[in-house]
């Protein structure tokens, strides 16, 4: 569905909940049924026809852009299946990706080696799967939540984990932008909660960074790799020599 389409059906349901049949609409407009008939089927309007039919509503232009914009299905995750596709085609995987880093159709292929017929298939079969919008002279639009995130386990969790084990663990760490700080101790349950939060907290603000950088221009924004993780754990060479619990 066109995003023009899309809007005029929110027109159409906004009319509803505000009781204004086709009838009411043509008398307060000076028109005949027919005519606004006519009109909501071609779904061709002007923006001052628009704006007329928005004030019987006491609605703005912005309200109905915004009546439709929160109409709109955002997702929070994908399927198994759909996550498999994903990782199944590298070339694929990597639109998505990108896209979700919010590069625009020529960043990638600026970037990448794909051609753009390659470019464009992929942003379809993402169109299709509802991760983005594809639009007119290929411009993107996403479809995701801001808290979008990937199923636990699930095939890109997998495919990310395995990476991480044979590709971004293996540095020192100790080149520009990079840092790897690793700490351990005994904890008792409420320091344990209060570091878990602040984990969730940088969480939140690593996304609003993402969102807020995605205004520069790509040349000035690099990809960065960020590991949170927590849990129980204790050197493997000390658990033999750890005494069972008292008998």
């Amino acid at each position: 569905m066109s995003q023009a389409t899309a809007l005029i059906e929110t027109l159409k349901q906004a009319l509803k909940q505000h009781g204004l049949t086709y009838a009411e609409v043509a008398r307060r407009l000076g028109m005949s049924e027919a005519n606004v008939k006519r009109m909501f089927a071609a779904k061709r309007f002007t923006l001052d026809r628009l704006e007329e039919i928005c004030r019987l509503m006491q609605l703005d232009l912005a309200d109905l852009l915004q009546l439709y914009e929160d109409s709109r299905q955002r997702i929070t995750q994908l399927t198994e299946e759909q996550e498999q596709e994903l990782v199944s085609d590298e070339k694929l995987l990597l639109v998505a990706v990108s896209v979700r880093n919010r590069l625009g159709f020529d960043d990638i292929i600026r970037n990448y080696h794909l051609t753009e017929p390659e470019c464009i298939r992929c942003l379809a079969r993402l169109d299709r799967l509802k991760i983005i919008d594809l639009l007119p002279n290929n411009r993107i639009k996403l479809r995701i939540d801001e808290d979008f995130r990937w199923l636990r386990n699930g095939p890109i969790d997998r495919f990310f984990e395995k990476q991480i084990k044979n590709q971004f663990l293996k540095s020192g760490f100790s080149g520009e932008r990079e840092q790897r700080l690793f700490l351990f101790g005994l904890l008792g349950d409420a320091s344990i909660q209060v570091l878990m939060n602040k984990l969730q907290l940088l969480s939140k603000e690593f996304a609003e960074l993402h969102r807020q950088d995605a205004q520069l221009s790509l040349e000035k924004r690099y990809n960065i790799g960020l590991m949170l993780a927590m849990r129980p754990w204790e050197l493997g060479v000390f658990e033999p020599l750890r005494r069972g619990p008292t008998q």
